[in-house]
């Protein structure tokens, strides 16, 4: 799918502008984790790749199974840029941290995170919304990163 992205990019743009071995796979260019912080909140983390960028406002969670409920994530000021493809933006590089406020009833000790998030590329390629999905396990409240379950296609810095 990168690759027929890539094509058709190519073709819009000037020869040259950029070769397919400089575009990350999006899982990579923007890694997802997770752990709940305590009973009641789960830290998302995207680490976002050197080059790339992930629009804050494109962010997106939900929890299962149904009666775990989320509440509105906490997602710190991004740095505001005037974006080619979005207009005026807030953006993220190199990480950025969210918290999500959740319930879940007595005897649930794993929800299912589902998060999208979107971003760009320096070189001028933007990736389509990014849905993934992780297990995060509430029973251990580790520091230990949730693992991926299973991908269905992350500091604020100056640019």
């Amino acid at each position: 799918m990168i690759r027929r992205l890539f094509l058709l990019l190519s073709l819009c743009l000037p020869l040259g502008a950029f070769a397919a071995e400089e575009l990350l796979e999006v899982d990579k260019a923007f890694r997802l984790s997770a752990r709940a912080l305590d009973a009641g909140t789960l830290e998302i983390r995207y680490d976002i790749a050197k080059g790339y960028y992930l629009y804050r406002d494109k962010f997106k969670f939900a929890l299962e199974p149904a009666a775990a409920q989320a509440g509105a994530p906490q997602i710190p000021p991004g740095k505001v840029k005037q974006d080619e493809f979005f207009g005026e933006v807030e953006t993220y590089r190199k990480e950025v941290v969210v918290r999500l406020p959740f319930t879940a009833p007595d005897g649930v000790d794993t929800v299912t995170l589902k998060a999208s998030s979107q971003g760009c590329a320096d070189i001028g390629v933007c990736y389509p919304p990014n849905p993934q999905t992780l297990q995060v396990s509430l029973a251990a409240m580790s520091s230990a990163p949730a693992a991926p379950a299973q991908t269905a296609g992350g500091a604020v810095e100056d640019e």
